[in-house]
């Protein structure tokens, strides 16, 4: 494998398992299971409803379309969900998603980054799906750093 292929399956791996996670973990054990499924206005999702959608998202574009296994999902029921499904049942779920992922994205290698796969619209490059998921994950772990804070007023000490 090319140096530059070694780094971008590394990288995307720290950044999915060891810097995006670890906020969202610290992020959730500021608030309750009730405040999970707290949302700021109708038109906006709970960190529950993120969550749910990050598990699915990660394991269509990263598991699925990167890692050509078949992979089921409702992408609406991630949003149409409204609890309460406790947070550490949540972050369970998340987790495995990230082994699954972080399991494929080990397997891949510098020729495979390059090869075609089916999306749901369109055909994407493996390394498109997995810059799409890094760059998603990053999005709405943002979003939920965001919610925990309003919602609880805490610090989350999430600087290095």
């Amino acid at each position: 494998m090319t140096p530059l292929a070694d780094a971008v399956l590394s990288d995307a791996r720290r950044f999915l398992s060891d810097d995006y996670l670890p906020k969202i973990t610290r992020s959730l054990d500021t608030l309750s299971d009730e405040d999970v499924w707290w949302r700021p206005n109708p038109a906006s999702n709970s960190i529950g409803n993120l969550i749910l959608h990050l598990d699915g998202s990660t394991r269509m574009w990263v598991v699925g379309i990167a890692g050509g296994r078949p992979v089921a999902r409702d992408r609406a029921s991630e949003f149409a969900e409204r609890g309460p499904i406790a947070k550490d049942t949540l972050l369970s779920r998340l987790r495995a998603t990230l082994a699954e992922a972080d399991a494929t994205l080990a397997e891949l290698n510098g020729d495979t980054l390059l090869e075609r796969r089916k999306a749901s619209r369109e055909e994407v490059t493996v390394l498109w799906a997995i810059l799409h998921a890094v760059e998603h994950f990053g999005m709405h772990t943002g979003q939920i750093i965001l919610l925990a804070k309003q919602r609880s007023g805490a610090d989350l000490k999430l600087s290095s």
